[in-house]
């Protein structure tokens, strides 16, 4: 009856583009890991049955645990993914007359944006994808607000007016306005705001507007435009899909309401007003519960990476912090959203594998097989070879164990598939092709994690590399071998790993806005106390927006914890930092020395302490407001020791294995029968229901206290 003991509290989800991973925690902190075949025409129903795995290993029912939770977590891909195959809301686009083309032209970098550089430096590989509002729902108005925040020429409302009525004719179903300097002066945009609103009610329809001001009040036209059009064109889209998800719960007895996993890493609500934050939120999880990892176990720099069915993605975390880029780029789209800072290549578990047709060699992706795994699943409906069809082939992957053998994968059909598609023209055995594929996306990962590192001037020896994600464990050893980690760790959860990240998120609003402020070294106490005010003034504005989401939630002031902070850079400088705030509130001269103390303090920590340059001066270029209530934490287990011998129990037999070029003798061994101490050396695959640990030739790997696997090069 442990089960019984205590109630289950909070519940994470990653539904992702190929399986869908629930997270759910006890109040001891123990907690269970659920997985299930994502749905993409109803996420709900594939989140349920990844719940019912995961509550059958304490013997429960969905219908007993959903009313005991307390908070419910959710990351996924939908949003990015309506984005990316354009089927978002129609919207319309008021902007300022003679800039029609400013969302279409994309700043001239979303031509090649996610281009290789050999095809970023030919401009006859350039393209641009559709706009999300093309130029027959585009209306300019006459304003013209100066860099300064003056207005130069007032807005004419008439032509709002009848910018708003052919925007309605064209088709529009909702209205983005975007005009320039607004975030310098918001009142020539939110009074075109309230004419377009005042318009749609004189003739009778109901339909949105969003005004940028409302949203994203930060410089750069087209990354504010693209992100206030992305509220408008995805996110309201999305918003029903959370509903439809929230529904699901509420049927089945669940009281909490459903928080999503947001850019900057902390949570919001899924009727928050800025929901085109949660655009990519499933990554995101692994670097936030990487660094609750990371805090609890003393680890100050990780390298986490993160491989699903679709992509790689990873993030550094140093001294204990992630960067957060402010202006990013996604679904090459250039935005105005705080993100966690990730880089990504379209490579994973469900690439697909084809040869280029003019140089014979093997290509992987950027399109994938998603939920439906690869030519290995009779039932796929696919017929063109996937990464997931080698694994199999070679014997990484249980054919009658898969998602605990809810799917049985065909390994001849893969073979056959294999041998007409990439062995039979290259010239090799089925084997060795497949073979070629896995090492050439090991090749890819490792060299991409190396130049990561070493291009933002650090050391892989410095680093503990944290490998999750649904194929992570498959594929850890081949793309850390010889990096030179300090350790390399693969969590027994690491299949929902991002739900688990999602499960030690805060609740957390975030909203930012542009500032202005250049202070010389020498400035008198009463620009500095000046600049202060202005900080200070963007602060206060922002808390508000905070508290207002917060109180929408049900929330009381006494129940948030306020964090400001600010970007700023050095005069004459192109990247800012953005920095936590070291007090409250800004007033006084010495109030800038604290403020700017700790800027130079962080920039010393990423760049170098000899890098500081105060006598440039110092530009505070944004404020940030921060609003969390603390919420429950997942706490890692703690096993017995058991000694370094595995119990009987977990042994499963053997299964041949290729690499190499030669099949050797894999012991398997069950993830779950495995206890902490215990000691294992390659050649073994260590197999549960929703991943499977490879551990070659060469390598060993101990399971500790915490169920984390450590894997070592054998020397």
């Amino acid at each position: 009856m442990e089960q019984q003991l205590s109630h289950v509290q909070v519940l994470g989800i990653d539904a992702g583009g190929t399986m869908t991973d629930t997270f759910f925690v006890r109040s001891d902190g123990r907690f269970v890991v659920g997985k299930a075949q994502s749905n993409p025409a109803d996420e709900s129903l594939a989140i349920l049955e990844s719940s019912k795995d995961a509550l059958a290993q304490w013997a429960r029912e969905v219908d007993e645990v959903y009313p005991e939770l307390v908070t419910c977590v959710y990351s996924g891909t939908a949003m990015l993914n309506r984005v990316v195959q354009r089927k978002g809301l129609d919207v319309g686009l008021i902007c300022n007359r003679g800039f029609e083309q400013i969302h279409s032209m994309g700043r001239a970098i979303q031509s090649y944006l996610g281009y290789a550089l050999e095809e970023r430096i030919h401009l006859n590989t350039h393209r641009y994808d559709e706009p999300l509002v093309p130029l027959s729902r585009t209306r300019g108005v006459t304003e013209r607000t100066d860099v300064q925040g003056e207005i130069v020429i007032p807005l004419r409302e008439n032509e709002v007016r009848q910018a708003t009525r052919e925007l309605v004719n064209a088709g529009s179903k909702a209205i983005a306005i975007c005009l320039l300097q607004s975030h310098k002066n918001e009142s020539s945009e939110k009074r075109a705001r309230d004419v377009c609103r005042d318009e749609l009610k004189q003739i009778g329809v109901d339909i949105p507007v969003f005004a940028s001001v409302d949203y994203y009040p930060s410089r750069k036209e087209s990354h504010r435009t693209n992100t206030t059009i992305l509220e408008a064109y995805a996110a309201e889209p999305s918003r029903q899909t959370l509903k439809k998800v929230s529904d699901r719960f509420r049927k089945h007895g669940a009281r909490f309401d459903l928080r999503v996993m947001a850019t900057h890493g902390g949570t919001i609500s899924w009727k928050a007003k800025e929901l085109a934050r949660t655009i990519v939120s499933g990554p995101i999880g692994g670097v936030i519960g990487s660094r609750l990892l990371g805090e609890r176990l003393g680890y100050e720099n990780i390298a986490c990476s993160d491989i699903g069915g679709t992509s790689f993605d990873m993030a550094l975390i140093t001294k204990g912090n992630f960067a957060i880029a402010s202006d990013p780029d996604m679904a090459r789209l250039v935005l105005s959203l705080p993100l966690v800072a990730m880089d990504s290549v379209g490579a994973g578990a469900g690439s697909f594998v084809r040869l280029d047709p003019y140089s014979g060699s093997i290509k992987l992706g950027p399109d994938s097989a998603g939920y439906r795994v690869g030519t290995c699943w009779p039932e796929s409906g696919l017929d063109t070879v996937s990464v997931s069809d080698c694994h199999v082939v070679l014997g990484y992957l249980n054919p009658h164990n898969f998602l605990g053998g809810a799917i049985k994968l065909d390994v001849e059909r893969a073979r056959q598939h294999i041998k007409a598609q990439i062995a039979d023209p290259l010239g090799l055995s089925v084997e060795d092709a497949a073979a070629g594929v896995i090492e050439l996306l090991d090749l890819s990962l490792h060299e991409y994690l190396r130049a990561n590192i070493s291009a933002k001037g650090y050391n892989p020896t410095d680093f503990v590399c944290f490998s999750y994600g649904g194929a992570g464990p498959v594929h850890t050893y081949g793309y850390t071998e010889g990096l030179g980690f300090k350790d390399v760790i693969v969590p027994a959860w690491a299949a929902g790993f991002s739900a688990f990240g999602c499960a030690c998120a805060d609740f957390e609003y975030r909203y930012d806005k542009s500032v202005d402020i250049a202070v010389a070294p020498d400035a008198p106490d009463e620009q500095k106390a000046a600049a202060c005010s202005v900080i200070q003034e963007a602060w206060q504005e922002l808390a508000d927006k905070v508290v207002e989401e917060f109180v929408i939630n049900g929330f009381k002031l006494e129940d948030i914890t306020l964090l400001p902070g600010y970007r700023m850079q050095y005069m004459g400088q192109l990247n800012d930092l953005e920095i936590t705030s070291p007090i409250s509130g800004a007033a006084t001269a010495a109030d800038w020395k604290k403020i700017t103390d700790a800027f130079e303090e962080t920039y010393s920590r990423v760049y170098a302490s000899s890098a500081r340059s105060p006598e440039l001066g110092f530009s505070a270029t944004g404020a940030i407001m921060r609003g969390l209530v603390a919420t429950q934490k997942p706490v890692l287990p703690e096993d017995p020791e058991a000694g370094e011998t595995p119990p009987k129990s977990a042994y499963l037999g053997k299964r041949p294995f290729y690499r190499h070029k030669t099949w050797v003798e894999a012991d398997l061994w069950q993830m779950e029968s495995l206890m902490a101490g215990n000691h294992i050396v390659g050649p073994a695959i260590i197999e549960s229901a929703s991943t499977t640990f490879v551990v070659p030739d060469g390598f060993e790997t101990t399971l500790d206290k915490h169920r984390l696997f450590h894997l070592q090069e054998v020397k």
